[in-house]
């Protein structure tokens, strides 16, 4: 490794250990889109408790997002967002911007050149909805009853994936209360009189059919038996309170939180009620302020990664050269191993044999520990564990049995559940944002494998379907679709040096495959990335501007297949030096994380930190030991 090479590791390696928290664990900011603002504005005004103070932070950093069109987008270089935009608008104007005001016309001819809030998604109008600027009677119809279907039931709550169960079952309330509260000004200039088309779907489809259930649910709702209503009701708030966690939020994320407040309140919870106080006040925790020109701006996270940042930095430490028993990495193995899941949460509706473990990806989630993070905790605990320590073997022990446990029949890892693979509640009418079930995924299946190769023999038949899977899976251009991070090339990043660990030897013809994709999509400046339209758009795949955590997927892949002596990587190792910054770290204002596909998107503001040590420490591994 050259001289620059040894002195960018180095330089890398001390300023992610100055990020360290003195509580032992590592949290970049988790960046998102303005509609997390509006919304926890909207929610405010909902409940009566919004002040000018955070209105005009808030409103300082909506402006700052907007771009020359006019428009707000959901991830750095995005084409602009309809649904963003109006709600962006909605928030700007409760700020008491002028309608006249050249960023609020711009933004508004571009909506009503869109098709204007009737073209909008449904979570926007319901928003709209809340404040009388949008009919109840135009969405789609959620009754509370769901909540009493038993598991077997098509439709019932465990159908949906976590994030979304947590959401619907609140907005059944909502929706079913259809409340209507002031909002202080009007957005009827955002219509644009247009009936949205009517669907083309076929006579006998699933479109068709829940768009007549759906009037029916309508009628439904207006002659609804009372005492079935009135106890399903009973039912989702009993359900919505169990599943708050310690901090005050539900699932530590933005929808489930504020959907969750909403119905309470509906349900005649006060604001001083325990759960509604600590579920407010528990927003501060999510909130970013800083000082600009204009004044302090506020943002609200609409999650945060603790975990997930703390088990993917001990790793990349650990490649970076720093040994296990640093005090950086003692204090950061202390909280990771404080942080496992020791209670059931929902998965166990389809594992209820199985006993708990697991870690989450924020502080506090008790109720979903997610695979994903559970696997990189293993990774991470078997770098830095001493192996006379009893409490870390046997919390490796349980979180590799927990994984085991979930895995999915047809041999694949999903995020949250095992099984959640029903397809049926993406045709209902309200599904028009984001993915709303589980099914497995290549990279947190590949992350799985590398665990359980890692931690324990790796020779059984749960790993062998694992390996399986992930070979059936694999595209026809050699790479794999990446569902938590962007895209193609996260997932074949993810996968490579999983099915090397598992036994694969690099002449594999996959695993071949695999290499010359990459290097196919290599940029002209050594690096790589893939921009996340390559999700809608089949053209962008493994095409975007280069990027230091996807440049250092690309090269931890081709790493595991020994290919450290060629001129790709070497040429993938000097973007990552030459693009490196004064202090050590890089930047990287793309997003390279995913949260919805083709929906919503995450800038880790780690990532661009931990990847490019893990590939600058195993390059340099590999060079020294070759």
């Amino acid at each position: 490794m050259s001289d620059r090479g040894v002195t960018a590791l180095a330089a890398g390696r001390d300023h992610m250990l100055s990020l360290q928290h003195p509580g032992g664990w590592w949290k970049g900011e988790l960046q998102t889109n303005v509609t997390m603002d509006v919304e926890d504005l909207l929610l405010r005004q909902f409940l009566g408790i919004r002040t000018e103070t955070e209105t005009a932070e808030a409103a300082r950093w909506i402006r700052s997002q907007q771009r020359a069109d006019g428009t707000w987008g959901n991830y750095y270089g995005a084409p602009g967002d309809l649904s963003t935009t109006v709600e962006a608008y909605v928030a700007l104007k409760l700020a008491g911007d002028s309608v006249d005001d050249e960023h609020m016309a711009l933004a508004r001819r571009w909506i009503l050149e869109q098709g204007g809030i009737e073209r909008t998604r449904v979570f926007t109008r319901i928003w709209l909805a809340l404040f009388g600027e949008w009919s109840w009677e135009k969405l789609p119809a959620m009754p509370p009853e769901l909540i009493l279907l038993p598991p077997w039931f098509p439709l019932n709550v465990a159908d949906w994936g976590c994030w979304a169960r947590q959401t619907i079952v609140p907005l059944t309330v909502v929706c079913t209360m259809k409340p209507r509260r002031e909002l202080g000004i009007t957005v009827t200039e955002l219509r644009s009189g247009r009936v949205p088309a009517a669907s083309k779907a076929p006579l006998l489809s699933w479109e068709r059919g829940f768009n007549g259930l759906d009037r029916v649910l309508h009628r439904y709702h207006r002659h609804s038996v009372r005492w079935l209503r009135r106890h399903s009701m009973r039912r989702a708030a009993e359900w919505i309170v169990a599943r708050q966690e310690a901090d005050g939020c539900w699932g530590g994320i933005q929808p489930p939180w504020v959907y969750s407040l909403l119905a309470l309140n509906l349900l005649g919870y006060p604001l001083d009620h325990p759960v509604m106080r600590e579920g407010v006040s528990g927003l501060e925790g999510f909130l970013i302020r800083e000082p600009t020109e204009s004044g302090v701006v506020r943002r609200l996270e609409a999650c945060q990664s603790p975990v997930w940042d703390t088990v993917l930095g001990i790793q990349a430490l650990c490649d970076a050269g720093v040994p296990a028993d640093h005090e950086a990495l003692r204090s950061a193995g202390e909280f990771v191993r404080s942080e496992e899941i020791r209670v059931r949460g929902d998965w166990a509706v389809r594992r209820p044999e199985l006993a708990p473990s697991g870690w989450a990806f924020e502080f506090e989630n008790d109720g979903y520990p997610d695979v994903d993070d559970t696997a990189e905790a293993l990774l991470a605990l078997d770098r830095i564990g001493d192996p006379d320590d009893e409490a870390t073997r046997s919390a490796i022990t349980r979180g590799e049995q927990w994984l085991r446990g979930m895995q999915s029949r047809d041999g694949g890892w999903a995020a949250f559940d095992a099984d959640n693979t029903r397809e049926l509640v993406n045709k209902l009418p309200f599904c028009d944002f984001g993915a709303v079930i589980d099914p497995p995924s290549a990279d947190v299946t590949a992350h799985v494998v590398e665990a359980l190769c890692t931690v324990g023999s790796g020779q059984d038949d749960v790993v062998g379907k694992g390996v399986r899977w992930l070979l059936t899976h694999q595209e026809a251009d050699g790479s794999w679709y990446g569902r938590w991070g962007a895209n193609h090339v996260y997932g074949t990043g993810a996968v490579v040096p999983a099915l090397v660990r598992s036994g694969l030897l690099p002449e594999h013809a996959a695993l071949q495959r695999a290499s010359r994709w990459l290097e196919t999509h290599q940029n002209d400046d050594g690096g790589w990335g893939e921009d996340m339209r390559s999700y809608d758009d089949p053209s962008w795949i493994g095409h975007g501007t280069s990027t230091a955590s996807q440049t250092a997927w690309a090269l931890m892949a081709l790493l595991a297949l020994g290919r450290h002596d060629t001129e790709v990587v070497r040429a993938g190792v000097d973007y990552l030096v030459t693009t490196q910054l004064p202090d050590g770290s890089w930047d990287e204002p793309q997003f390279t994380g995913t949260g919805f596909p083709g929906d919503f998107y995450i800038n880790y503001h780690l990532y661009r930190q931990i990847f490019p040590l893990n590939a600058l420490g195993r390059y340099r591994t590999a060079v020294e030991g070759g």
